[in-house]
């Protein structure tokens, strides 16, 4: 008697939809996840892979485990605080209120009260010149290359971009400052050397092509030794004497000084130094989300604004309100982290430590993002097998220590306090695996 194929048995497809737990994932999954959950299980067992039997519970388990996002929460071990990698700045609370109030219907270009058209982003242009008094004007746009394209074709398309040579910067994923300007279609104007440029060497550059000089604070590294470059007070006077616009580009968004970053250049400060046009992101120092800051005075941004690249450019509604709700609620993470209490970091760095057999060593933290490159957070992390970082990542919730010297070092500078525990576990549940 020939023996009965048990592929018979594997559930049909619309027996696997009829499931109540099936039926009730449609609230969370779209159909067609739902039906590449169920077409994956059937093959299974058609491989032998699984039994029959078991289809109806892969299904369901599989179903109740998907989401509808491919990003992974992680935890910040590496005390980096603005991590490209992970996302740069961590929303503050109050932001993502607004980003998901924000997610309906909302009144970002209507007049509520006579009903006609309004001006995009104006709660949001409204909050940076609350926040940096010294701009005349304020304009936000998608992000921080986005912000530096915008002003440099608007000021200098199919003109001259002067900018010294030690500042054609090259930062993460190959992105280069002189590919992005002559994408404008301005032509790069350099001047100096590498390591030194003088006032001098600006003013033998500019003539009668002349859209912009350019000023970009290097990210991500510095040039130490036989230096020298020149102040934006300095390069100030030399625009104005030749009617030449000041565009600095600072990148990192600080907007007032902050003593624990001395170097840093902030947008208060170089307006009043005399720039015409500041350029910078919004996720780094800043605090909030992807976003490209421009703070001026009102006719250069204005022009910006005016310009039809500014629509292609512009924020959506999402952005727009988790920016304003950054500027105007309480200090994001970011500024908690980069001003941990020392005392308070090493108390819990200790505790973890004890709890799990690790120990406590020294370890300095970075800014990150090109923010205050070289600049350390004086601080200390717990010291683990370096085998445990494969499992801290892959576990759950993910944890990214940093990997340094054969050892695993995880940092809390940037673990919210309230995840202490839930970090507590992970490692646990690492180390167990070892």
């Amino acid at each position: 008697m020939q023996q009965q194929d048990s592929r018979r048995h594997i559930p049909r497809t619309d027996t696997l939809l009829a499931l109540p737990e099936v039926a009730g994932a449609r609230s969370r999954v779209a159909g067609h996840v739902i039906m590449s959950v169920i077409r994956s299980a059937q093959e299974r067992a058609r491989a032998g892979e699984i039994s029959p039997e078991e289809v109806e519970a892969v299904v369901v388990a599989e179903l109740a485990a998907a989401t509808t996002s491919t990003q992974t929460p992680v935890l910040n071990a590496t005390g980096v605080v603005v991590h490209t990698n992970l996302g740069r700045a961590p929303l503050s609370p109050v932001a993502v209120e607004a980003l998901i109030l924000a997610a309906g219907y909302v009144d970002v270009e209507l007049d509520l009260d006579t009903g006609t058209r309004s001006k995009r982003g104006r709660g949001t242009r409204a909050a940076l010149l609350a926040a940096c008094p010294a701009a005349e004007e304020a304009l936000a746009v998608n992000n921080g290359a986005a912000a530096l394209v915008l002003a440099t074709t608007t000021l200098a398309a199919g003109r001259e971009v002067v900018i010294s040579r030690g500042e054609l910067i090259e930062i993460g994923a190959g992105f280069r400052l002189p590919d992005l300007i002559a994408s404008t279609g301005a032509r790069l104007r350099e001047v100096g050397t590498t390591n030194r440029t003088h006032l001098h060497d600006y003013a033998a550059a500019i003539g009668p092509d002349t859209g912009c000089i350019l000023k970009v604070h290097p990210s991500n590294f510095r040039v130490t030794g036989f230096t020298s470059g020149v102040s934006v007070r300095e390069l100030s006077a030399l625009s104005a004497e030749h009617g030449v616009p000041l565009v600095v580009d600072l990148g990192s968004g600080l907007l007032a000084p902050d003593p624990v970053l001395p170097d840093e250049p902030d947008a208060a400060t170089t307006l009043a130094d005399g720039a015409d046009v500041i350029t910078a992101s919004g996720d780094k120092l800043l605090g909030g989300p992807q976003a490209g800051i421009v703070l001026g005075r009102a006719q250069t941004v204005l022009s910006m604004a005016r310009h039809p690249l500014a629509r292609a450019v512009r924020m959506d509604k999402l952005a727009l309100a988790a920016l304003e709700a950054t500027l105007s609620g309480p200090r994001p993470p970011v500024t908690d982290y980069l001003h941990a209490d020392p005392a308070r970091l090493r108390e819990r760095t200790e505790a973890l430590a004890a709890a799990v057999g690790g120990t406590v060593v020294d370890h300095d933290g970075r800014v990150g993002g090109g923010g205050a490159p070289g600049v350390p957070l004086h601080a200390c992390a717990v010291r683990l097998p370096e085998a445990a970082a494969r499992p801290l990542r892959l576990g759950s919730p993910a944890v990214l220590p940093r990997v340094h010297d054969g050892a695993t070092l995880i940092d809390l500078r940037c673990v919210p306090e309230a995840d202490d525990h839930h970090l507590l576990q992970a490692v646990r549940t690492a180390l167990r695996g070892l």
